[in-house]
């Protein structure tokens, strides 16, 4: 068995680099590489906007960042040039000047969910091909931001088919396909509707580097997936007996609309630039445990695996690296899947973590897993930290493990042991970060 001390300290080792790697991948920093305003030309990555050329600059922000990005970017352009729309999950201490909000629900819409689209399709309209429109999009658009494309499906029906898909333990990547196609915003719906202005959309992703056109569920880029990508999603998951009436019939039927591609006119003066991800995230833990001394390993290839064989996979590779090195860190950034078939409290972070829990009980292995938006699953907590005397610690206080995993409750628990990792909404949402060390 691990000494308590020494146990004690790796996990506050991982707590800390879990946060100092969260303050280096900010939207203030990001933006700070990446934009740059001076008399009014916007220099955008590699692009540059001269802001006094337009009819109109308007800018739209999307997600759990909205707000985040509309602070940072009224800080680099100055107040009075842009005006627009911020649609986020959670009101802010204080909103930016000239801008109106609406706060959408997640990770199911709300009424202000269709409030915001509506507002943002509205105004998109009005926009002619002197204007320029910046989209800025982050993790969480694709419930805080949403309109049935059907007028006979309810905005009710589409929470009901959200609920589904979440819970299908699918992939985000397939669960977003479907939404595009069920969406008046998703699937470069919301670039078409701008049509003919000239658009460029920042991107601070929560999903696979390979498929920005799923975050969000893609509203402002040329949609990837297809019709038929959604009927067999749909069939693969057994999807349809779970969704409602009017949504069911659209698959009976084969009847989903398709979504904008690469060849739509919507998309001829449109620029995208990713200014952050779950890689700056992992190069941010990364630096941080090579600072604290670990010789560091990262391996990103569990990405959208069952929760168990992930754990599995990642135990295994740490206990291999150990054989090398004395002090080890073992990264893996994105995220796992986790089905659920009956409602606790918790996560896809701590139920993974609550796995390796078992997995290690015994062993000198600390092991952290959370997300960069400050919240899991249903719960109050980003995550939790583990270690090999989790399982030890969890019996002396009288609580039954495998009955918190078996019922996806593994928050109380974690909570009850003072390891669950509870910062509260972080303004940023870059998908998950898992941490193990050998110290």
């Amino acid at each position: 068995m691990p000494e308590p001390d020494k146990s004690r300290h790796l996990r506050d080792e991982a707590r800390g680099i879990f946060l100092e790697a969260l303050a280096e991948a900010s939207i203030e920093k990001a933006f700070t590489r990446h934009l740059h305003c001076e008399r009014g030309v916007l220099r955008i990555c590699e692009d540059l906007y001269d802001l006094q050329s337009y009819s109109r600059v308007f800018a739209v922000f999307i997600g759990k960042a909205g707000h985040t990005m509309a602070k940072a970017l009224i800080e680099t352009v100055g107040e009075g040039m842009i005006e627009g729309i911020v649609a986020c999950p959670v009101q802010p201490e204080a909103q930016v000047r000239g801008f109106r909000y609406f706060f959408g629900g997640h990770p199911a819409p709300n009424a202000e969910s269709a409030a915001a689209a509506s507002a943002i399709l509205k105004s998109l309209s009005a926009l002619d091909a002197a204007a320029l429109v910046i989209f800025m999009i982050s993790g969480g658009g694709s419930a805080i931001v949403e309109m049935p494309l059907d007028s006979e499906v309810s905005l009710n029906d589409l929470i009901a088919t959200y609920r589904a898909l979440v819970l299908s333990g699918a992939p985000i990547a397939e669960i977003n396909a479907i939404r595009k196609h069920l969406s008046a915003v998703k699937g470069g719906r919301m670039a078409r509707a701008a049509y003919p202005a000239q658009q460029v959309s920042l991107l601070v992703s929560d999903v696979p580097d390979a498929t920005p056109d799923a975050l969000a569920s893609g509203p402002t880029m040329p949609d990837s997936t297809s019709e038929e990508d959604c009927y067999r999603i749909a069939e693969q998951y057994g999807l349809a007996s779970q969704f409602p009436p009017d949504v069911r019939e659209l698959f009976e039927r084969r009847a989903l609309e398709e979504t904008p591609k690469s060849d739509d006119p919507a998309f001829v003066r449109s620029r995208w630039w990713t200014v952050l991800s779950n890689q700056s995230a992992v190069e941010a833990v990364k630096a941080a445990a090579e600072e604290a001394g670990y010789t560091v390993h990262v391996d990103n290839s569990c990405d959208d695996w069952d929760y168990q064989r992930a754990a599995n996979y990642l135990l295994d590779r740490l206990r291999e690296i150990k054989k090398q090195s004395a002090r080890v860190c073992l990264l893996s950034g994105g995220e796992v899947t986790v089905r659920v078939t009956n409602g606790g409290v918790g996560g896809r972070n701590q139920q993974f973590a609550l796995a390796c829990a078992e997995k290690i009980a015994g062993e000198n292995i600390t092991v952290l897993s959370a997300g960069t938006d400050g919240v899991d699953g249903n719960s109050p907590a980003a995550g939790a930290v583990v270690d090999g005397t989790t399982m030890e610690r969890a019996r002396s206080h009288g609580l039954d493990v495998p009955a918190a995993l078996e019922t996806f409750s593994a928050y109380p628990l974690f909570a009850a042991l003072g390891d669950a990792i509870e910062i509260g909404p972080t303004g940023n949402n870059l998908r998950d970060l898992r941490i193990l060390l050998i110290g």
